[in-house]
């Protein structure tokens, strides 16, 4: 995956892992586009340190603030890759600084335009005592990986599931954006959009969308790793779009 000289600089990466999630569920992706020479950043969200004093402190403006920071960290347009549950301060990052979002990767999520869960009750939500419960595709994820899920997971704060974002900047809407396809095709994914599946609302509004198929699990930084990175390195070897 190396580029020849003549090829664009990359733009830096910014990844954001999902649900109950640190910086660390990124390490084999982040590891290969490293090698592969991109500058990257692995982020933990406000709320999933493991020693967070006061989860139920934690709102949805406090990750997006997070990831404007690492965004804006980088002198030039970042790529951008959120996951799962990410897409929500992801998404809202996007209306704070669209200009500063070379490519909006949403990896096997899509941008909402409500609150996730806004009856939840609880200050946190742990993962789910049983993967049967967690109900979400596991295909190519090994036994080692998922045990390693089940020790590092930290409760999910309830402020980002409960809030709804405020977005007011259509220039989100222009921010060029990919769908990675991931536990279900993404044909699937364009029809429950037009049906007005809430999660999915976003997609209905982005001017510059395209789709990607990596059939795997939720956690494709997991079972495709390889592939994964690959597509974000095409991504990020993109020319930088005019701003």
């Amino acid at each position: 995956m190396t580029s020849p000289p003549d090829s664009p600089i990359a733009s830096p990466v910014v990844l954001v892992p999902g649900w109950w999630l640190g910086a660390w569920a990124w390490d084999d992706v982040a590891g290969r586009l490293r090698a592969d020479g991109h500058d990257v950043t692995a982020l933990t969200l406000p709320g999933l340190e493991p020693d967070h004093p006061d989860r139920g402190s934690v709102s949805l403006a406090d990750q997006a603030d997070a990831i404007v920071a690492a965004i804006e960290a980088h002198e030039r347009p970042v790529v951008l890759a959120v996951h799962s549950g990410a897409s929500q301060p992801g998404y809202l990052a996007s209306d704070r600084v669209p200009d500063r979002i070379a490519t909006l990767v949403y990896v096997d999520t899509a941008p909402g335009t409500g609150a996730i869960n806004p009856d939840f009750a609880d200050a946190e939500y742990p993962l789910p005592a049983t993967w049967e419960e967690l109900g979400e595709n596991l295909d190519g994820i090994s036994e080692q990986q998922l045990a390693e899920f089940r020790e590092r997971a930290v409760p999910e704060p309830a402020g980002p599931m409960r809030d709804a974002p405020e977005l007011s900047n259509d220039a989100r809407l222009d921010v060029p954006s990919v769908v990675v396809a991931t536990a279900f095709p993404s044909g699937e994914y364009q029809k429950a959009a037009a049906e007005g599946a809430p999660w999915l609302a976003g997609l209905n509004d982005l001017r510059r969308l395209e789709y990607v198929d990596l059939p795997t699990s939720h956690w494709p930084m997991w079972s495709r790793p390889a592939d994964l990175a690959r597509i974000l390195d095409e991504v990020a070897r993109r020319p930088a779009r005019p701003v």
